[in-house]
């Protein structure tokens, strides 16, 4: 579960989707249950109202076979009283204890084969679970929130456990300098207000929050009336709405009367400072302005000042700041609360350059808006980048569930729409206004004050009336719906065209209606030999992500405007023996997304000055990663698990020899690699939703059929090999949280006749919110916020890694490891129960649906099979020998494989700071 912090706006807008293609019409003219008052209709979402006060939003989506159950109670930090910071996020991990019907909410969870989560922000808190769409499956659901509603134990047994995963939550987050740089300036930016404290609270707050107060949070805000219940995806209206009825309706409408918010942050009048003194690699600047409610017409027009000032490459803040090289990284983030929020712009600087210059060329960009005035061209240009998103993601019914958490939580959750209309509306002069009149010097939380002779202030419009803005509001009319599709693997199957190119490109094509004609595609490329890959590991990471910087015929800013115009998300991805090309748009513009595509790959220009950016990117992120516990941990253990010579493409380099190579690296070093290497000899090209496969695979043999590659391909292979155990701790002086590893490799493959048995074995002990090692460590003791354990094959290989891994306070460690160690022991000794084994069956092959329900897990799926080849009848074929499992059969495979005796562990945290002996 989430508690931290989260940028709204234009951020949220990105990962926002909404919508089904039926009419309002069709819904009104549904029957309604007793008592049931049906509210506006906008672009797929219906909104009802339960006697109780209840707001119920219903989003069918019949084109992939789950459903989403997300309940948004508006509640959230802001609403924590004096000594009560972090409980409301407390609250939010305490629901997930059981309820009166539901004792053991992880394990139901399980079983349901459902992917669940919960959150807490400033305004709200959320619960969701996605899961296959079944009857059963939503009316579980649906009681499981209607109990968890009013029913929760809330028990100080669980507080006592779970408070110490939220302070290792607490602790998590202590390791980034960043975040915790912009907690200190949004805390300084607000003096009274609560928007200033951080969700995740105070650590003496966490600690010491008495049972009985967060009981009577929970009695007076986890109410009908102060609720927002919206179920998306593929499911009966009618007998949906009846349901909620039958599971909420008898919840009555409390008594008691919501207090309301009433601190207004004052006028900021003057410059505000802080500075953050830690251990780390990379320095940083962040400065803050405040800005009005999310819901005020003047936050678009901030969206767009915004994305012109932070984006890359063609942002104001890039140029002055990365292109200059005074900092490797710029950004730009809106809040977009309630109430009045926060714009902040920050830059990552390394250490042997000037933070000073830096800060003072970020501040006299920004302070330069009112001398060089916004351009329509800059403006036009945001303002695609910030609708691309929302058009783009507008298809996916499952994130809405989510995402409309945070507009019901600003007043409405018609407030998108409203938010995306007035982005297209937004003139060029409207922009300019906003901008120079909230990001001014006395409305800015910085690292130094400045007096005023002349103070000139921004004074916050107060909060709009949402119901008078939107009494009248229509939408768009609702994209165009999808069909039902059956995600099983033999209907994949049998759906998908497979072929091979004259040339040797491998396709595997799934025609399907998508909502809103979305297509996903992957383009993987293989190359190289063990031999003809020695020593080329650094050309060929950074020679992938040269490619979307430019070619001969566009600059990296126009292809990304480009891709803007064409509504496409379009990454690569590449290393040593292989890149993959990812690609997200909709139909009518898929053959203009290829023809760019084709472009990117075979005409690269490698500009110099972005091979520059690039290279100091990398190198910053190599040298944060020298201090972080994780990264210092798991470099450990992996070196000592793959010891392989250096040069070798297996070889796992030090910190400091990444360092040094990215020094050395030249452009003439990734030219020469992309040159030597990349083609589309041996490639898959696999094409999941709404698009012609006849008109495709033609264009793709005319752009890639000829593409060949110089040098022959040969897998890399990594062939088992005994590796001696040996336990080592590191220390990460001046971080909160420690991070800690197990593991071995296993001397089979996913053929082998024991990997089934033994995968699920590893489902049972790591993986998901009822295995082992989770209602353990963090159920049962609260040591830890993230634990599990992952076992992965990779297909031709007889070498499979298996990992337990973990966080934790320092002065936790050993009692981490002595759990594992116990827990496996126990397991091993005993086995798993009958009933253990069919529950975590239920829930496994339910999680196998959900995964390909969803296009770009299945296109990845695709082509990965398509490389080793294979079909979906592998995973009928595996979904088969699990089912057949005995626990006899699954405690063999564990007992044979796993010894905790031939494990490495690895540690990695402040271990002397916190009076651990040899951890």
């Amino acid at each position: 579960m989430k508690g931290v912090r989260l940028a709204a706006s234009s951020v949220l807008l990105a990962v926002l989707s909404a919508g089904v293609a039926y009419s309002a019409q069709s819904a009104r003219a549904m029957a309604l249950p007793d008592g049931v008052a049906r509210g506006p209709s906008v672009e797929g979402i219906t909104e009802y109202r339960l006697p109780n006060g209840l707001q119920v939003l219903l989003f069918p989506d019949p084109s992939k076979a789950t459903i989403t159950v997300n309940i948004t109670y508006l509640v959230g930090s802001k609403h924590e009283d004096y000594g009560e910071t972090g409980m409301a996020h407390l609250l939010e991990h305490l629901l997930f204890k059981g309820s009166v019907k539901h004792p053991d909410i992880d394990k139901e969870l399980q079983s349901h084969g459902a992917r669940p989560n919960g959150s807490t922000w400033v305004d709200r808190t959320n619960y969701f679970e996605t899961f296959q769409a079944t009857d059963d499956n939503l009316e579980w659901a649906l009681d499981l929130e209607a109990d968890r509603m009013v029913n929760s134990f809330i028990a100080k047994k669980d507080l006592d456990s779970e408070m110490t995963v939220v302070r290792n939550e607490f602790e998590s987050g202590e390791n980034s300098p960043m975040r915790v740089l912009l907690d200190r300036v949004t805390e300084t930016a607000y003096i009274w207000h609560n928007y200033g404290k951080s969700t995740i609270g105070a650590r003496s707050d966490i600690e010491h929050v008495p049972i009985d107060r967060l009981q009577l949070f929970y009695k007076t805000h986890y109410q009908p009336d102060d609720a927002v219940l919206l179920v998306a995806g593929k499911f009966d209206e009618a007998k949906t709405l009846a349901l909620i009825g039958k599971h909420f309706g008898s919840i009555p409408r409390p008594e008691r009367k919501l207090r309301p918010s009433y601190t207004v942050e004052p006028t900021q009048d003057g410059e505000r400072s802080v500075t953050l003194r830690r251990v780390g690699e990379v320095q940083g600047v962040i400065a803050g302005y405040h800005v009005p409610a999310g819901s005020h017409p003047d936050f678009a027009p901030l969206d767009i000042a915004t994305q012109i000032l932070s984006s890359t490459p063609s942002g104001r803040l890039h140029q002055a700041l990365v292109e200059t090289k005074k900092a490797t990284r710029v950004g730009g983030f809106s809040f977009q609360f309630k109430e009045p929020g926060m714009v902040a712009f920050q830059a990552q600087v390394r250490k042997e350059a000037s933070l000073d210059d830096a800060r003072d060329t970020l501040l006299a960009t920004v302070d330069g808006i009112r001398t060089n005035l916004f351009t329509k061209e800059e403006v036009e240009r945001a303002r695609t980048q910030l609708l691309k998103s929302i058009d783009l993601l507008l298809n996916n019914s499952a994130s809405v569930g989510l995402q409309m958490s945070e507009w019901a939580a600003m007043g409405d959750w018609r407030l998108l729409f409203l938010h995306r209309d007035r982005l297209r509306k937004a003139p060029v002069e409207d922009v300019q206004r906003v901008a120079t009149y909230y990001f001014k010097p006395s409305n800015r939380t910085v690292g130094l004050f400045i007096p005023a002779a002349q103070p000139d202030r921004a004074e916050i419009p107060a909060d709009p009336d949402v119901v008078a803005m939107l009494k009248d509001y229509k939408g768009d009319a609702a994209v165009a719906v999808g069909e039902a599709f059956d995600a099983s693997p033999a209907n994949i199957d049998a759906r998908t065209r497979r072929g091979q190119l004259q040339d040797g490109l491998k396709l595997a094509f799934l025609s399907k209606k998508t909502r809103g004609n979305t297509v996903s595609a992957t383009l993987r490329l293989h190359f190289g030999d063990e031999e003809s890959l020695r020593n080329q590991s650094i050309a060929a990471g950074l020679a992938s992500q040269m490619l979307l910087r430019g070619t001969t015929k566009r600059t990296r800013q126009q292809i990304q405007d480009e891709f803007d115009k064409l509504k496409a998300r379009v990454f690569i991805v590449g290393g040593s023996t292989a890149a993959t090309v990812s690609v997200e748009t909709i139909a009518q513009n898929l053959p203009a997304v290829l023809g760019v595509l084709d472009e990117i790959l075979h005409e690269p220009s490698f500009p110099p000055s972005e091979f520059e950016q690039l290279r100091q990117q990398q190198l910053a992120g190599a040298e944060a990663q020298k201090t972080e516990p994780q990264a210092v941990a798991r470099t450990a253990f992996q070196r000592h698990m793959h010891p392989y010579p250096k040069g070798d493409v297996r070889y796992v380099p030090t910190f400091e020899e990444e360092i040094a190579d990215l020094k050395a690296l030249t452009l003439d070093d990734v030219k020469k690699f992309y040159a030597t290497f990349y083609g589309a000899s041996h490639a898959e090209l696999a094409i999941v939703g709404d698009f012609d496969a006849e008109q495709v695979q033609q264009l793709a043999s005319k752009l890639f059929g000829s593409w060949k590659s110089s040098k022959p391909y040969a897998k890399v292979k990594n062939p088992y090999r005994k590796i001696d155990p040996v336990s080592q701790s590191f220390e990460t002086p001046d971080k909160a949280n420690a991070f800690f590893v197990a593991g071995v490799p296993l001397h089979l493959g996913d053929d082998h006749p024991d990997y089934p048995a033994l995968m699920f074995g590893n489902y049972l002990l790591g993986s998901g919110m009822n295995s082992r090692l989770f209602q353990r460590i963090r159920g049962k003791e609260g040591l830890s916020y993230g634990v599990g354990s992952i076992l992965q094959a990779t297909p031709e290989e007889d070498n499979t890694p298996f990992q337990a891994l973990a966080i934790c306070a320092p002065q936790n460690i050993k009692k981490v490891e002595a759990s594992f160690r116990d827990e496996m022991a126990k397991i091993l000794k005993e086995g798993y129960s009958e009933q253990e084994v069919t529950a975590g069956k239920t829930g496994w092959l339910q999680s196998q649906q959900v995964s390909r329900s969803q296009d770009r897990e299945l296109v990845s799926k695709l082509a990965s099979w398509t490389h080793y080849g294979r079909t979906m009848a592998w995973d009928e074929d595996v979904q088969k020998k699990v089912q057949a499992l005995t626990p006899e059969q699954i405690m063999s495979a564990m007992r044979k494989y796993l010894d905790p005796a031939s494990m490495t562990f690895m540690k990695a945290g402040d271990f002397k700071k916190a009076g651990v002996q040899d951890p």
